[in-house]
């Protein structure tokens, strides 16, 4: 395979779908990971169509170590020379003051935004390591700089990440591993849906009175900070929409 490959976890939606997308563009063929198969064939299908674009789908849930060790292994061996992993899975799950959060809620955003990508990395970084190559690709939160109120414990997941973003950066020097951090603001996606359990209507307040971003602004990011030369990491990126001067802070209209 003379393509470079891209690992994209949470590929069936959002900044994961149009990072797919973007890369398909630009000639990489791609491993796509997400829970919902019926949407990753369909958006393999279409990037095939259109770009020529070789896929492979494992459909699994990578807060699942289990799960997340089995598929890793199962990689053919043509699609071992991974380039580029895109650690962007993640999500919010609730929103409420700290002494009355749902600790459900709690432990499924533990467990996707640390743990999850935690296990793909893990599993990841030793074909990286043998092929002497590679990029790490966090995709973070403004919410990792900056906490707002009701935020409490999705705040601490992206901080966390942001924090591994810096250690794996040093541990990795030496093979040498790039690890990139991607920091979006308000990007309209399906992650309010997902945050308010599918409350649409209140999901779509979150977005009201200014131009968020749109998942394909994400995209073009991370297109530019792994298409820089080998010599050139970009540590940390953080993209905002303009009327967003940090976390909390929006200019409505």
């Amino acid at each position: 395979m003379n393509k470079p490959i891209a690992y994209i976890t949470g590929a069936s939606s959002g900044i994961g779908l149009a990072t797919a997308e973007r890369l398909a563009q630009e000639g990489y063929s791609l491993i796509l990971n997400a829970r919902r198969k019926d949407r990753l064939d369909v958006l393999a299908k279409q990037l095939f169509e259109q770009y020529n674009t070789e896929i492979l789908v494992q459909c699994f849930d990578i807060r699942n170590r289990k799960e997340v060790e089995a598929s890793i292994i199962e990689i053919p061996n043509a699609w071992k020379k991974i380039d580029v992993l895109i650690n962007n899975a993640g999500l919010a799950s609730g929103m409420s003051s700290i002494e009355e959060g749902n600790i459900d809620d709690w432990e499924v955003m533990i467990d996707t935004n640390i743990k999850g990508l935690l296990y793909m990395t893990r599993n990841i970084l030793p074909l990286m390591i043998e092929n002497g190559d590679g990029h790490i690709v966090n995709i973070g939160s403004i919410a990792g700089k900056e906490s707002y109120a009701n935020g409490n414990v999705y705040c601490a997941t992206k901080t966390a990440v942001d924090a591994l973003n810096k250690s794996m950066r040093i541990d990795l020097v030496k093979y040498p591993i790039k690890v990139t951090a991607v920091n979006p603001g308000a990007v309209e996606t399906e992650f309010s849906i997902v945050r308010f359990k599918g409350d649409k209507e209140r999901a779509a307040k979150v977005y009201e009175g200014f131009e968020n971003l749109i998942a394909s602004d994400v995209a073009d990011a991370v297109y530019y900070v792994i298409s820089r030369p080998k010599h050139v990491n970009i540590n940390d990126l953080i993209i905002m929409p303009v009327a967003q001067a940090q976390a909390g802070v929006v200019n409505r209209k």
